[in-house]
């Protein structure tokens, strides 16, 4: 199965460059890490299997860059994949002082 996200930043609407992100399985274990690119995009999460898995999105790193505070100091999406055949696309939309998140394509 292929995962990937994106990260957007709403407050300024562009790609959340230099956000740094982990990938963990439901037991904890690190899986990849790394920060996203210049288009809001960490483009080499690994294959996974069926099972849950956490992204962690460093976000009061990110804001912190251009001077800005945060109310969510990181945000943590809790997914879990059922058909491992499935691309799993888990986007991020940012601001200072809010999130959301969705199964994108």
């Amino acid at each position: 199965m292929s995962l990937s996200t994106h990260v957007l930043d709403t407050a300024l609407g562009v790609p959340a460059a230099g956000m740094s992100l982990r990938l963990r399985d439901a037991d904890g274990a690190v899986l990849a890490e790394g920060t996203t690119n210049a288009d809001g995009r960490y483009g080499e999460l690994p294959a996974v299997g069926a099972g849950v898995f956490v992204l962690r999105f460093e976000t009061a790193a990110y804001f912190a860059l251009s001077g800005r505070p945060c109310f969510y100091p990181s945000v943590e999406v809790r997914f879990e994949v059922t058909d491992p055949a499935s691309h799993h696309h888990v986007p991020l939309l940012v601001s200072p002082f809010g999130f959301s998140s969705y199964r994108g394509s």
